[in-house]
């Protein structure tokens, strides 16, 4: 029987395409890798340039994301951990919820020989691949010592009752900031450390609350509130507002992240200092180490990365990379998140 032209066509198209299922896959595709970057909350303005940052540099590097965030809850950043296990990321960037119990997860996580990466708090015990930081020792450091110049300045002693305001109880990352603060304290002996408290879920109201507490007790004769971050500020803030003390004149307040509701307060005189903890290069740090894991999945980190120091978390000795730090005051506002394009004139004075 005579094949006709049509059917030769057809033939060939039909070999063709039997010849792709059979083929391999192209090797591009086999590339492709997932990640996974779970952060503790997004109660905090600063967490949406994380995750902005890290997706863009993860998507550019070629990366799929999986994103999630806790809400500050334990049980929720476990579920969130493992659901991005089963949906196969190959390295998982954990934020975490409780530096303390989440080495259960880096364990957990080990086992399926998948990579991770920590970020921003040091959990303990359990086996990190790389952690990426900013230096919070650093941070508590230089809000310390804007404290005493700012004593220098203001009262011409370095005397004077101070608050500290932690976040989290038992989180390291608090942890390592006020260390940082309470050495300096402990330096100048004409300062009283008149209140060292934890607050849960890093909570802007009960800072707020225990500002008021302090105040009353000590008939608002408070010098200065040293607060783990931007949010304890900001509640801080609002209760020196209720006493007609919210000013950087009167009383010293110092905050971490540089939330712009902060800047602005510095900027307004509100607030004495800020530190800013650059973000970015935190954020496309990690993405980039996590996409370096997931394509080389056997190779020792490093190998793969430039690491700054390594850090026994009790577990093991996690090469670590740590990130900078910057003061700000209201004299440089302009010169350092104005001109690096962290917010524009017009977000911080209302006005270009």
């Amino acid at each position: 029987m005579k094949t006709s032209r049509r059917q030769v066509l057809q033939l060939a198209a039909w070999g063709a395409g039997s010849a792709a299922l059979l083929a391999p896959r192209p090797t591009r595709a086999a590339s492709k890798v997932k990640i996974g970057f779970l952060l503790k909350t997004m109660q905090e303005e600063r967490y949406q340039r994380d995750k902005a940052d890290f997706i863009a540099k993860a998507q550019a590097l070629g990366a799929e994301v999986i994103f999630d965030a806790a809400n500050n809850d334990e049980q929720a950043q476990l579920a969130s951990f493992e659901n991005m296990m089963t949906q196969g990321a190959q390295a998982i960037v954990l934020q975490p919820v409780n530096t303390g119990t989440a080495g259960n997860l880096v364990r957990r996580a080990t086992r399926d020989g998948i990579r991770v990466v920590g970020y921003d708090s040091m959990l303990v015990n359990g086996p990190l691949d790389v952690m990426v930081m900013q230096d919070s020792w650093a941070v508590g450091t230089l809000q310390a010592d804007a404290f005493v110049k700012w004593l220098q300045a203001k009262k011409g002693d370095v005397k004077g009752r101070v608050a500290l305001i932690r976040g989290q109880p038992g989180d390291s990352n608090a942890t390592a900031l006020s260390s940082g603060a309470l050495e300096v304290i402990k330096k100048n002996a004409g300062l009283e450390l008149v209140a060292d408290q934890s607050e849960e879920g890093w909570s802007s109201d009960k800072a707020m609350a225990t500002a008021e507490d302090v105040l009353t007790k000590y008939k608002n004769d408070v010098s200065g509130f040293i607060c783990n971050n931007s949010g304890l500020a900001r509640g801080v803030i609002a209760a020196l507002g209720g006493q007609d003390l919210a000013s950087a004149d009167k009383v010293f307040v110092a905050g971490s992240d540089a939330d712009l509701a902060n800047i602005q307060y510095v900027a307004q005189g509100k607030q004495a200092v800020e530190v800013w903890k650059q973000v970015k290069p935190l954020a496309e740090t990690a993405a980039e180490i996590a996409v370096k894991l997931a394509q080389n999945p056997k190779a020792d980190p490093k190998t793969l990365v430039k690491v700054d120091k390594t850090v026994n978390n009790g577990a093991v000795e996690v090469p670590t990379i740590v990130t900078p730090v910057v003061l700000i005051t209201k004299d440089n506002i302009d010169q350092t998140l104005i001109a690096a394009g962290i917010y524009t004139k017009q977000q911080v004075y209302g006005r270009a």
